[in-house]
């Protein structure tokens, strides 16, 4: 595993350190991180030119690496959203697009699946090997049977999805980067059940993975280490995000339209929550699993910078290096058939 590093989504603005790539690659390397996850925001990367330029390309990831870092993936969690959008939520996540798509829902779906196809070949064009996104959702408001949904609707929902996710999952399929949809309540694929239904609906592809975020699963009250058993070899990314759950009389899991604070559900800076890391960190090591451990800070209690400075030596602290030899070879002999054979009582 790799790390530590840091999605620097959440931490744009428009004062210094926080205005460009380089600034904040700079203030990344600073705070003792190996490596940034960089949002598709056009104030940090241009996208549509790093898909048509290599030189533009290569001259990102030598900013990056003269500040001290690499760059570790890429991000289209606000693109992949709008490849797949119900009508409730259109005036929602036309701020997700830019203002000439607002009030032109169809338009903005050609943009996103554009967005992502140009996301594969800048990914290759960088040496990455995989991607993190939102699948999008068309059935979010059916996520309670209530009323009961009509026979059919939920294949039917999912076959649309597959349908608008195969070109583009075979975009990335040419440019050899895996698409890791973050597993998170809102999209369509929240959790295991809901990502097996997709993955049967696009025919196993082999480029429809996972960007495993253990804070999420808290919030669903999700076992999130049964999820690795069960899904490890579609884990292609991790974020390192804390949450907690403290249900009681009032509100649980939906949280009861509180703000963030108020809600049983929280997310958390790293150490603060409930979430097993240790755990979290053996099993992946268990798995091979070898891509970045990667910092993406929500907190609705503390500072954005006090959870920067305290995420790197936190992973750092938790990434397990793998042993080469198991601890009890110094007391095992040469192998030896004709040995075993004895052991085991077989005669020739």
């Amino acid at each position: 595993m790799k790390g530590p590093a840091i999605f620097l989504a959440q931490f744009m603005g428009q004062e210094a350190p926080f205005d460009t790539l380089e600034n904040m690659a700079k203030w990344a390397a600073s705070q003792g991180y190996k490596g940034i996850q960089v949002p598709t925001d056009p104030k940090l990367f241009d996208l549509e030119k790093a898909a048509e330029s290599q030189q533009y390309c290569d001259d990102i990831a030598q900013v990056c690496r003269q500040a001290g870092v690499e760059i570790t993936e890429l991000s289209t969690h606000l693109q992949g959203q709008l490849v797949a959008v119900h009508p409730a939520y259109d005036e929602l996540f036309d701020n997700f697009a830019p203002p000439h798509l607002h009030g032109k829902p169809k338009a903005r779906t050609e943009w996103a699946v554009n967005q992502l196809k140009c996301a594969a070949i800048a990914s290759q064009r960088l040496g990455l090997k995989a991607h993190a996104t939102f699948s999008g959702a068309l059935m979010w408001h059916l996520v309670y049977p209530w009323p009961q949904r009509p026979a059919g609707l939920v294949a039917q929902g999912f076959a649309e999805l597959a349908k608008r996710w195969l070109p583009i999952l075979d975009a990335f399929d040419a440019a050899g980067v895996d698409v890791c949809y973050e597993i998170h309540p809102g999209e369509d694929l929240h959790d295991g059940a809901s990502f097996e239904q997709f993955l049967a609906a696009v025919n196993d592809h082999p480029r429809a993975n996972i960007l495993f975020d253990p804070s999420h699963f808290v919030l669903q009250q999700l076992d999130y280490l049964d999820f690795i058993d069960r899904y490890h070899a579609r884990i292609k990314m991790f974020h390192v995000k804390d949450a907690e759950f403290n249900p009681n009389g009032r509100s649980g899991v939906y949280g009861g339209y509180q703000d963030w604070q108020s809600r049983p559900g929280r997310f958390r800076s790293l150490g603060d929550g409930q979430v097993d890391f240790k755990g979290i960190f053996s099993k992946l090591t268990q798995y091979g699993f070898n891509g970045w451990a990667v910092l993406e800070w929500e907190c609705c209690l503390k500072d954005s910078a006090q959870g920067a400075a305290e995420g790197a030596p936190f992973i750092a602290q938790h990434i397990i290096q793998p042993t080469g030899y198991a601890f009890d070879d110094f007391a095992g002999g040469e192998v030896s058939t004709e040995k075993n054979n004895r052991i085991l009582g077989i005669n020739d």
